[in-house]
């Protein structure tokens, strides 16, 4: 009996989580996602999670990042925000809403009664098989991200984002250099070769 062309992706996807180092070393060390990872490399170059700062996690869910920030931002606040539920985790609060909804962007202003030092997203929109359509769609959100910045981070503040390599990279380049004074790019080891993803690092919002 032939299987499947969804079995055998399925068994191909299997494997290759076997062979991750950093799948094995997420289990080891007790994260929730290889995501980790990613959070910890960009963290070591840019030193962005302080102790005592307002961070906003987005697209928090399974809380891998969340963890990772936990452990340094213990005396500050963190709200991680999903619209998938998430396992609670010290030192965290959680909201489950719709970041890109009026009345989720004013619980957020709320919870932390001022502006925020951090923001990171590792969101990406639900894949349709299409790369291209994938991408474009991720990379939306993002932009999304770098205009809500300007409404909620400090003058100072910093912003990490997943964004895409694609059509559209550009247009999200140039519009966090027109958002901030200081835009970096960086791609972790621990993301997969054959993704497109890389991260924005941004810093110091200009005046509007």
């Amino acid at each position: 009996m032939k299987k499947s062309k969804k079995t055998k992706k399925s068994n191909f996807w299997k494997v290759k989580q076997i062979k991750d180092p950093y799948s094995k070393k997420s289990k080891i060390l007790g994260y929730r996602s290889r995501a980790s990872f990613k959070l910890i490399e960009l963290n070591n170059k840019f030193k962005f999670i302080k102790k005592k700062i307002n961070l906003l996690d987005l697209g928090a869910c399974p809380g891998g990042w969340s963890q990772v920030i936990s452990k340094i931002n213990s005396d500050g606040k963190t709200l991680s925000v999903d619209i998938k539920d998430m396992e609670p985790i010290r030192n965290v609060s959680f909201l489950k809403c719709d970041i890109f909804q009026k009345d989720a962007k004013k619980k957020i202003i709320d919870f932390f009664d001022g502006k925020i030092d951090v923001i990171v997203s590792d969101m990406a929109a639900d894949t349709t098989g299409n790369k291209s359509l994938d991408s474009i769609r991720t990379n939306q959100l993002c932009t999304e991200i770098i205009d809500f910045c300007t409404k909620i981070l400090k003058p100072q503040g910093v912003l990490v984002s997943k964004v895409f390599m694609g059509t559209d990279f550009i247009a999200v380049k140039d519009l966090a250099k027109s958002t901030f004074k200081n835009v970096k790019f960086f791609k972790p080891k621990s993301s997969k070769d054959e993704s497109k993803e890389t991260y924005l690092h941004c810093k110091f919002l200009k005046t509007l």
